[in-house]
């Protein structure tokens, strides 16, 4: 059986990029407190865009899709999920709620994570929830929109109870006993979960919940307000090329988990980056809507669509943003370029510049 144990593990994983994403992190982390003295009102709207985007994104890198207003409703509770696609969206809906609710109750222990995978298949009615797999399994991952191949053979089914009951003393002995920091033992604990692949399906899923719920126990909360999940998935190559180096060799304890740490730390520090970037550009002085569409396009250097501004003000509606940008071009303030999904937008420099001359005569 493979030793679990962090113990000079975690070392050698203090290269200059890693530590330099360490650091990058604690600092976002000190500075929590721009949470405490943003508007509630921004921070649930950025919660509740951030679980939309969570519950989508990780069932999607799974393959598992339904439309738009189908999720929205799903997410917000207000449906009945009818097909499989729909059970398994909206059990990663309450097991999502359940850790962002209760992380400070939910310790990272076998019987924990067992009740968490049966509440993820609640719906299903397969009965495959909560039940570590009974049979051999051999992870294969192709995707064909990604160059990435990934294939091993994890922990056999009889000896999985074993490494998740050592896979989880040894989390706790790293971060409660070693002081390892958490930021490193994360990354190295979900690596092994994901080389254990202790359920017949849900995996995946599992890990990235795990994830958050051990992100938020140590204090970092940012996956509540940005999507981490969908920041996986929009960087799915990496993360598939990081979890392949990192699980070379795994089974043999002598794989590198550098690369499926560096990659962690990224997402992790991305998304305090993109969470500032939010409340900043919402708490921005106390611009209209319409104003606050017209100065992100001015001070934009470049093109940008419509999709990109909603990204950066989540408070404004679609229509709210479409309204603006008509506006604007009417006024002849930016520039349409392109049609249908591959529109953008530049501001209309050339008019500025004439508007400037005129005004200096």
């Amino acid at each position: 059986m493979r030793n679990f144990s962090y113990d000079g593990k975690w070392q050698k994983l203090l290269t200059p990029a890693i530590v330099e994403l360490l650091t990058c992190v604690h600092e976002y982390k000190g500075a929590q407190v721009i949470l405490s003295e943003t508007k509630a009102e921004v921070l649930n709207m950025l919660a509740e865009v951030a679980r939309i985007q969570s519950t989508e994104a990780s069932n999607r890198i799974e393959g598992i899709l339904v439309s738009d207003e189908r999720l929205k409703k799903l997410v917000m509770d207000k449906t009945t999920p009818v097909t499989l696609s729909e059970q398994e969206i909206a059990g990663y809906r309450d097991v999502l709620a359940t850790i962002q609710e209760s992380y400070e109750y939910i310790p990272f222990k076998p019987n924990i994570i067992l009740q968490l995978h049966a509440e993820l298949y609640k719906f299903s009615g397969q009965g495959v929830g909560g039940r570590y797999k009974n049979a051999d399994n051999v992870v294969s991952q192709e995707n064909e929109n990604i160059n990435n191949h990934i294939s091993f053979a994890p922990v056999a089914a009889c000896k999985t109870p074993i490494a998740m009951d050592e896979l989880c003393k040894a989390y706790s002995d790293a971060v409660e006993v070693g002081g390892i920091d958490p930021l490193l033992a994360i990354p190295m604990c979900v690596l092994d979960f994901l080389c254990i692949h202790p359920f017949g399906d849900g995996n995946g899923r599992m890990s990235r919940l795990i994830t958050l719920l051990l992100l938020y126990r140590a204090g970092y909360f940012v996956g509540k307000f940005i999507s981490i999940e969908k920041l996986i998935e929009d960087s799915e190559q990496t993360y598939y090329e990081a979890l392949n180096s990192s699980s070379n060799g795994w089974l043999e304890g002598c794989n590198d988990y550098a690369p499926f740490v560096r990659y962690t730390l990224g997402i992790v520090a991305a998304a305090y980056r993109k969470l500032n970037e939010h409340i900043c550009d919402i708490s921005r002085e106390n611009l209209s809507k319409p104003d606050r569409v017209r100065k992100i396009i001015k001070s934009n250097y470049g093109k940008i669509t419509k999709s990109e501004i909603m990204q950066r003000f989540r408070d404004i509606s679609q229509v709210t943003v479409q309204r603006a940008l008509n506006e604007l071009i009417k006024n002849g303030d930016i520039i349409k370029i392109g049609g249908g999904r591959y529109t953008s937008y530049v501001w209309n420099r050339d008019k500025e510049q004439k508007e400037q001359t005129n005004d200096n005569r």
